[in-house]
């Protein structure tokens, strides 16, 4: 489980608080107004900020304060490829970075990449793949890392509907499979409609506890309805 402690956020002269859990395997959204603080709250469970109050504690116990140690990936709009390292070496860093890489560490890498459908990518570089192969192979280094928590700040937003689709369709399915327990921004309903569970909605400096995804959409709170632009049924 990971649990949001009482936390409070101060970056540049916004404030964001939380105070909720989320149970281990579970698929949340988090959606909510452009600045209201959705990637704020993903960078403090990552570790890039310090709390001002507060803990993020996973499995009972505080999370280290170096971001490197927290059990967890994260996976960015860019997918965080080196251009000069190939496909597979991208995917192979999230064991070790140094690269010393055992023989069944690199066949690790190459089944990684088989489960996202770029085998045959494995010699290519990042400039030779399109956006959804970029994003497949951000997402095969998550699943190398094997790590149980997941960040996803809308790493698939740039992809045309059809792909994005797609992308979302397959993390989930990865994710489930694994018992990863995932955290998306976006700010498309439909992306989170497709993708979780359930969803945080972060609004005026505040991290609702998350709610089933489905009734907040058909019933939302003001300022859901004022975000998404209609009125509550």
């Amino acid at each position: 489980m990971l649990h949001l402690d009482r936390l409070c956020y101060q970056q540049d002269g916004f404030s964001l608080a939380a105070d909720l859990k989320i149970a281990a395997g579970d698929l949340v959204a988090v959606i909510g107004p452009s600045g209201g603080g959705k990637s704020t709250l993903l960078n403090g469970i990552a570790g890039f900020l310090v709390p001002r109050t507060g803990r993020v504690l996973w499995a009972g116990q505080p999370m280290p304060d170096h971001p490197g140690e927290r059990p967890l990936s994260i996976l960015f709009q860019d997918h965080n490829l080196f251009p000069h390292l190939t496909v597979l070496d991208n995917v192979a860093i999230g064991l070790r970075p140094d690269m010393r890489l055992s023989a069944s560490q690199k066949a690790q890498a190459v089944a990684a990449l088989d489960q996202v459908g770029l085998g045959d990518k494995a010699m290519s570089y990042p400039r030779d793949l399109s956006g959804g192969q970029q994003g497949r192979a951000g997402l095969a280094r998550v699943l190398l890392r094997q790590r149980p928590l997941l960040l996803l700040d809308e790493p698939f937003a740039a992809l045309g509907p059809a792909l994005k689709d797609e992308m979302l369709e397959l993390t989930r399915q990865i994710v489930q499979e694994a018992g990863i327990t995932a955290l998306m921004v976006t700010h498309d309903p439909q992306d989170a409609l497709s993708f979780a569970q359930y969803a945080i909605l972060v609004a005026e400096g505040q991290a609702q506890a998350p709610v089933p995804i489905g009734p907040l959409f058909d019933e939302p709170p003001l300022a859901l309805q004022t975000y998404l632009g209609r009125r509550a049924p």
